[in-house]
């Protein structure tokens, strides 16, 4: 347990760091960047706000918060789905593309300063091997857990207006 809480406790601390460095460089809350980052990789740079819920792991009403100030914002719209006309994409603007390629770089940059060149190549690739025993196994239990089960099936087999 005396490892787990040093590890939540790094793992806090560094995402503080990352917030503070995105928000001086850009602007962007940390909010703001995991729904840019995410779009920016979805297939063209559209997604249904219930796929960026999965994605996000975050509550339908805490997504639909954020994507109205980005609207507003003009780093998002929202675009009549080609599949589903009852629906709607969450679409990058070209203001939010620049925004999320230029919040992409300070990430990395900021990650490259403190875990990468702290890490090395051999502790980054013990990393890597814990981080993907981890995510399989948090897939598994996710198959095995029915209130998991039932946000998948929310989230990809049911029209929803976040």
């Amino acid at each position: 347990m005396e490892i787990w809480r040093r590890h939540s406790l790094v793992y806090a601390h560094l995402m503080s760091y990352l917030a503070r460095q995105l928000t001086r460089a850009t602007g962007l809350s940390e909010a703001d960047y995991q729904v840019l980052d995410a779009l920016l990789d979805a297939p063209g740079q559209r997604a249904r706000a219930r796929e960026l819920r999965w994605t996000l792991q975050w509550e339908k009403s805490r997504l639909s918060h954020q994507l109205r100030r980005m609207v507003a914002r003009g780093l998002i719209d929202r675009q009549a789905c080609a599949e589903d006309a009852r629906g709607a994409d969450v679409v990058l603007t070209d203001a939010g593309r620049e925004a999320a390629q230029r919040a992409r770089q300070v990430r990395e940059e900021s990650l490259q300063a403190i875990v990468f060149d702290t890490l090395g190549p051999e502790h980054m690739a013990r990393l890597n091997e814990a981080t993907t025993l981890l995510a399989d196994r948090l897939a598994r239990a996710a198959e095995e857990d029915p209130d998991c089960q039932a946000a998948y099936a929310e989230a990809f087999e049911t029209d929803e207006g976040a």
